[in-house]
């Protein structure tokens, strides 16, 4: 099942971060911008202030002095799948990224940077979520696979499936656009919206994530093809 953020505050920013004097700098921007922010030092305060505030969006440092910002990730995703994740981090490297989309953050960002980017990546993000779950009386379907778009809901031989917001974006835009080659621009500008600036390789970690849900058999897909240098197509 996907789960829109309902009990979760969208307005509502965890910031997880060690550093005091970031941490700060970080709240004074997102409170400029409209945010009401609530903030943790650990990692095992960032669990309990989580409970407490029920944030829809958690901007979350890897490098915590208690914990690894990846399985603090994992447990908040656990406890709401809908939940918006931006990891922050000191490391530019691809497999530290990658690691991080696979787990089910939705964007990171590496210091040192502008605090008004974070701001503007976080509002596109919460936009595009906005979009893409608004209600709408349809559902549909191909195969064993049947997305209610009214109900936020995916099942899979009429089994339910939990997906990430994003999980449920792409799925959708799949649907809609069946045995058609969508390339990799062409999925980011559609899921993640024309103003993303990640890296393209987040629609091959998702892909991948969404493979394990959806196919009988990840290793051999028979619904999510592999387009060669181009990108991938649903398969009616």
């Amino acid at each position: 099942m996907v789960a829109v953020i309902v009990k979760a505050n969208r307005n509502q920013v965890l910031i997880v971060e060690d550093d005091a004097n970031i941490r700060r700098f970080i709240s004074i921007n997102l409170i400029n911008n409209g945010f009401v922010v609530s903030e943790a030092a650990s990692g095992e305060e960032s669990l309990q202030r989580f409970t407490e505030h029920r944030p829809g969006v958690v901007v979350l440092d890897i490098m915590l002095p208690d914990a690894d910002g990846f399985e603090i990730c994992r447990q908040l995703r656990e406890r709401e799948p809908s939940v918006i994740i931006v990891f922050l981090t000191a490391r530019g490297q691809d497999l530290d990224k990658i690691k991080g989309l696979e787990i089910g953050a939705d964007d990171y960002i590496v210091k040192p940077f502008n605090p008004l980017e974070l701001v503007a990546r976080i509002k596109a993000i919460l936009r595009r979520t906005e979009t893409a779950l608004k209600p709408v009386s349809s559902v549909i379907g191909s195969g064993p696979i049947r997305m209610d778009l009214n109900a936020n809901q995916v099942f899979k031989h009429d089994s339910m499936i939990e997906l990430t917001p994003k999980e449920f974006q792409l799925v959708r835009t799949f649907l809609e656009h069946p045995d058609t080659a969508l390339s990799r621009n062409e999925l980011l500008n559609l899921v993640w919206g024309e103003d993303f600036v990640g890296d393209p390789k987040t629609v091959d970690v998702h892909v991948r994530k969404l493979r394990e849900k959806i196919e009988e058999d990840s290793s051999n897909p028979q619904r999510i093809e592999t387009v060669w240098g181009l990108g991938y197509r649903w398969r009616n």
